[in-house]
């Protein structure tokens, strides 16, 4: 009997350490390196992406996410207690954004909803941080590869529904998409505390569509 304590006993002290170890996220940004390959020597729209940046700023159940490359920007912004979001471009000059409801940000998001990741055993040590490898494959048969760390974990799900069940934080992942391999690769992470204001949703300055409405133009 009291082997069995003494064993429980170390479980809840090991659970412990680990919880004190972790840093939670709920306010600040990462910034994310995206690299691309085209395999193809002809060049491409898609090798003006190549170099871009990802940023993602959080404050609570709030979320915006921003690609800046030589192209222009692209800025999404979730509210995930009012359940709606935005889509902000800036290309050429033209700004437009794009409305999204509760059941447009579903159908938008439905190819990661169910997706599990596997550790695959491999580590591997990213900006710092320690990693383990895992992978996934979504709905439209999409595999994902991602080095994760369980040292941060991100207090807002929503902010990228396909890392919605990752035991942390994706340092590095890729994915193939037609002839494009994508990879994105942490390299900076900031607690700092943010504006209300990078949260809100424009209320002039842009073209305004719908939804469904971009899909009509695609």
């Amino acid at each position: 009997m009291k082997k069995i304590k003494i064993i429980a006993l170390v479980a809840v002290l090991l659970n412990s350490t680990l919880l004190m170890a972790q840093k939670v996220l709920s306010e600040g940004s990462i910034v994310y390196n995206i690299a691309i390959q085209t395999n193809n020597k002809e060049p491409q729209m898609a090798d003006a992406l190549d170099g871009a940046t990802s940023t993602i700023y959080l404050k609570g159940g709030l979320s915006r996410t921003t690609m800046l490359s030589a192209l222009g920007s692209e800025s999404t912004i979730h509210n995930s207690q009012t359940e709606k979001a935005v889509i902000l471009k800036e290309y050429s000059g033209q700004k437009l954004m794009i409305k999204l409801s509760k059941e447009n940000w579903a159908t938008i998001n439905n190819k990661y909803s169910d997706v599990l990741f596997q550790n695959t055993g491999e580590k591997s040590t990213i900006s710092g941080y320690n990693c383990l490898k895992a992978t996934a494959k979504l709905k439209d048969g999409t595999s994902i590869l991602v080095y994760y760390t369980p040292d941060i974990v991100v207090s807002n799900k929503e902010y990228d529904q396909t890392f919605k069940n990752l035991p942390g934080l994706a340092m590095q992942y890729e994915y193939t998409s037609g002839n494009l391999k994508f990879k994105y690769t942490v390299s900076k992470i900031d607690f700092g505390s943010l504006s209300l204001s990078m949260f809100e949703f424009p209320k002039s300055g842009y073209r305004e569509m719908t939804y469904e409405e971009s899909q009509k133009k695609n």
